[in-house]
């Protein structure tokens, strides 16, 4: 280019077809992806007006409080079994045990606030709320105690602080594969991952995914009555629940300590089951729960699946049997 003369800005042919063929994928991709999550918000939201009527609550709803909670009871008998599912799972999850108890016994298990078919609580999701919302239930149900605490994982901080709380309505305790309330540091760390996943989830609930893909979102371990009614039970209202949960975890493992003391559960009939297959820590930690009553004792189950109660369901009805025999005998 001799001085003087224009400089040549026209572009050469073919000099940026690639960016603008990457630009335009991205925008096609990006107006599809809002098209399909639109259509999906639109098909979920319309479903969901016939899911009252098509997935009924198989118990009743009882006031807490100004909101209520789905309690289904079935069985005659004393003690009362009361069953408490773990972190995202709800009374569907108890469905083979509590057919398997119900014959001589009275057994409930219950939807905590936001889960399945019980509405949300203003309350904070920490262990000890928990364990007061579930004390009003029974209550207010007319489910009279003593009860035979039945606690799966998360649940097992509910329970815990309900019989430390409530030590004359509680005559029995079985804690399978519960969490381990001295983690702390590993509670802070998968915090955030486990309510990312709950978010997650519950965003492939509100586009109708799950709806659609029952068979890939619907956890493989869900018995037969939590996958009939997947749309409830793993919905978009218990994702949240169970987001909420998870992040109150360090103050429920927290207040469940506070109740650990040597002999705390005296002389009451106590079986902490332990998935097998688990470290030396998590296995030691099942045994020092079965010591903090004089009764107390540890069953290492030969699955290593965490849901022990689906895998080997006769061993957690025998075992809920065993603790109910102990009151009768008492």
């Amino acid at each position: 280019m001799k001085d003087g003369e224009p400089a040549d800005t026209r572009v050469r042919p073919g000099r940026w077809r690639p960016r603008r063929l990457l630009l335009r994928i991205i925008a096609w991709g990006t107006g599809l992806f809002v098209l399909t999550a639109g259509a999906g918000f639109l098909y979920e939201t319309v479903a969901r007006q016939d899911d009252a009527g098509r997935h009924r609550a198989p118990g009743r709803l009882v006031d807490v409080g100004g909101y209520r909670l789905h309690l289904h009871c079935t069985g005659k008998g004393a003690p009362t079994v009361v069953l408490e599912a773990g972190l995202a799972e709800s009374s569907a999850n108890w469905e083979t045990i509590q057919r398997g108890l119900a014959v001589g016994n009275r057994v409930c298990s219950y939807d905590r606030a936001g889960y399945a078919w019980s509405e949300d609580s203003p309350l904070p999701r920490t262990a000890e709320h928990l364990a007061e919302e579930l004390h009003t239930l029974l209550a207010a149900a007319g489910e009279a105690g003593p009860y035979v605490l039945v606690g799966h994982s998360y649940g097992g901080n509910i329970v815990r602080v309900f019989a430390d709380r409530w030590r004359d309505l509680t005559t029995g305790l079985v804690l399978i594969d519960v969490t381990d309330e001295t983690a702390d540091t590993a509670l802070r760390i998968s915090r955030p991952l486990i309510s990312a996943q709950f978010t997650v989830n519950q965003l492939i609930a509100r586009l109708g995914l799950l709806r659609l893909l029952n068979d890939v979102f619907v956890p493989a371990d869900a018995t037969a009555t939590a996958r009939a009614h997947a749309t409830v039970v793993y919905g978009s209202r218990s994702m949240a629940a169970g987001r909420a949960e998870a992040w109150a975890s360090v103050d429920s493992a927290a207040q469940v300590r506070a109740t650990v003391r040597p002999k705390a559960w005296g002389d009451l009939p106590v079986v902490v089951i332990s998935a097998g297959g688990q470290p030396a820590e998590a296995v030691a930690h099942a045994r020092s729960l079965a010591a903090l009553s004089a009764r107390g004792r540890l069953v290492v189950a030969d699955t290593t699946e965490h849901y022990v109660q689906n895998a080997q369901p006769d061993l957690v009805l025998d075992t809920i049997s065993e603790v109910v025999a102990a009151h009768r005998k008492s």
